[in-house]
């Protein structure tokens, strides 16, 4: 190891990074099959190796090193785990094909059938389950972050299957490989940095396994918010997401506080909209920074009470008359219709898909019995 360690990192340096010319975001089709030769353009300027780099690949972890070196990670845990790492070619092609790559032309499917594989039977009853067995727990999390425990469990559910499905990519090896195939290369770069400083708070590489993109733990964060907001739900004093329910839980509340979450508002509840609504009335003209075709399909804020006026009613339990809320018409006019709150918009900053939101809602209110 010894040897490898001094090829990949002696002569090193910032001006290396700086001096790498970043290729394209997207590669072209013909080199789709040859991530390989992506990372050409990492030579850094005139490099003084003891021995030389053979592959692009090596270039670009001398890079990944040089990064990490840059933001305050130790020189031992560099040393350790960045020479050996090798290339994960499912993580990129995963990558390459994930829908967010590709346009859909504004064409959105059908919510009901996500619904159905989101919101299963089982989903509900082994939500309602773990509720029961984590009711003290979750009543304190409750009094401690003000957010609505089902949805906790809902998102739990939706993430990892409640801690049966955390994923088993090593995360260094995943972000790396995505990084190198360069689509979002400044993000994951960043993230294999964070990983690196989790290593550097005492967490080790064995428990950084997780998604093909870099998400881990039982929220499914990325390494970034694991390094800001996982949090201590069982009372150790270690915050522990790979390893402790209630930890991962926990942070999940955490990370929806920190979203701007609510207490004691639902999510949305469902409505019927009435037949002669007018709907250009009530469009958003505001573009959101993040995310714009998903917010873009909500309309602009009205009370409850402006929204009953207009002949929107409840179809369960309803909003105060006071409360802000957007209307959501997922599968289009006259159809399925949702008034959602600002706590709607803490599960999008979660995983900004409408559907994914609106499923985590639904899951949650089947959990409590709503």
């Amino acid at each position: 190891m010894a040897g490898v360690i001094s090829w990949l990192f002696i002569g090193a340096s910032a001006a290396s990074v700086a001096s790498a010319t970043t290729p394209p975001l997207q590669p072209p089709a013909s080199q789709s099959s040859r991530p390989v030769e992506l990372a050409q353009t990492y030579v850094p300027a005139q490099p003084q190796y003891a021995q030389p780099i053979t592959s692009a690949w090596d270039t670009y972890k001398s890079r990944l090193a040089i990064l990490a070196q840059q933001q305050g990670v130790r020189q031992s845990t560099i040393e350790a785990n960045v020479p050996g790492l090798t290339i994960n070619q499912r993580a990129i092609d995963m990558e390459r094909t994930e829908p967010v790559a590709h346009s859909s032309g504004g064409v959105v499917g059908v919510l009901a059938p996500y619904l159905r594989a989101h919101v299963t039977p089982s989903l509900i009853a082994r939500g309602r389950d773990n509720y029961f067995d984590h009711y003290q727990a979750l009543r304190s999390l409750e009094i401690r972050y003000g957010v609505d425990p089902a949805v906790l469990m809902a998102i739990w559910g939706h993430e990892t299957s409640y801690g049966q499905v955390t994923g088993s990519n090593d995360l260094l090896q995943v972000l790396a490989s995505l990084g190198y195939y360069g689509r979002r290369r400044t993000f994951f770069e960043s993230e294999f940095v964070s990983a690196l400083k989790l290593m550097d708070q005492g967490v080790p590489r064995s428990w950084l396994r997780g998604s093909w993109a870099g998400a881990t733990g039982y929220p499914q964060f990325m390494p970034s918010v694991a390094l800001r907001l996982r949090a201590d739900g069982d009372g150790d004093g270690y915050a522990d997401i790979w390893r402790s329910e209630l930890d991962g839980l926990a942070s999940i509340a955490q990370y929806l506080r920190d979203a701007g979450w609510k207490p004691n508002v639902p999510w949305g509840i469902p409505v019927r909209t009435p037949p002669n609504l007018n709907r250009y009335a009530i469009v958003s003209r505001i573009t959101a920074p993040r995310c714009p075709q998903v917010y873009k399909r909500m309309s602009r804020w009205l009370t409850m009470r402006e929204w009953r006026a207009m002949g929107v009613t409840p179809l369960g339990r309803p909003l105060a008359d006071n409360e802000m809320a957007s209307l959501i018409e997922p599968d289009g006019p006259n159809a399925t219709a949702y008034l959602m709150t600002t706590n709607y918009r803490s599960i999008l900053d979660y995983n900004c898909s409408n559907f994914y939101a609106i499923s985590v809602g639904v899951l949650a209110d089947a959990i409590a019995r709503r």
